[in-house]
């Protein structure tokens, strides 16, 4: 697979799951957009764990804070965070089956939205609530999908 062909698929697919994080919705159906950016790292960690790293993922989270005018640096610590854990454990995870991976894949996600609501709460008393915890559910549940897709844009270059 070229060098070109994987840049041009983890920029587009990283532009796209932006796209869907800020798309304007109805408020009776924000809270079911779960963090594609972050499903899109995740993927990409374990599919080439050698070309995206921590660092990566630490400045498309940046770019997320800036673009969503939330605290800067929340949602790099925390995707740098959860990039680590799927660099560590990709040898092994790449095995499992898409529902199997769907279960390290809800604890990410919850680990994530865990540390958004710490530093949340650290800046803002932030109420509790189900909903805010809805987008780990919707995440967990559209991860065979989004991984299915990845793969196929992954693989039009004839690559692995």
């Amino acid at each position: 697979m070229s060098k070109d062909h994987i840049a041009r698929s983890y920029l587009l697919t990283i532009a796209l799951a932006m796209s869907l994080n800020i798309l304007p919705l109805p408020e009776a159906i924000k809270n079911l957009n779960p963090d594609w950016v972050l499903l899109v790292l995740i993927y990409w960690a374990l599919a080439m764990p050698e070309r995206i790293g921590v660092f990566n993922a630490w400045l498309i989270g940046i770019l997320v804070d800036v673009m969503t005018g939330r605290l800067m640096g929340m949602h790099g610590l925390t995707y740098a965070l959860v990039s680590y854990a799927c660099l560590k454990l990709h040898k092994r995870l790449r095995q499992y089956p898409l529902p199997q991976q769907s279960l390290f894949i809800f604890f990410c996600l919850l680990s994530s939205q865990t540390m958004v609501f710490w530093i949340e709460n650290i800046q803002d008393t932030t109420k509790f609530s189900f909903l805010f915890w809805l987008p780990v559910f919707i995440g967990t549940f559209v991860w065979p999908l989004v991984a299915s897709a990845l793969r196929f844009i992954r693989t039009l270059g004839g690559g692995n």
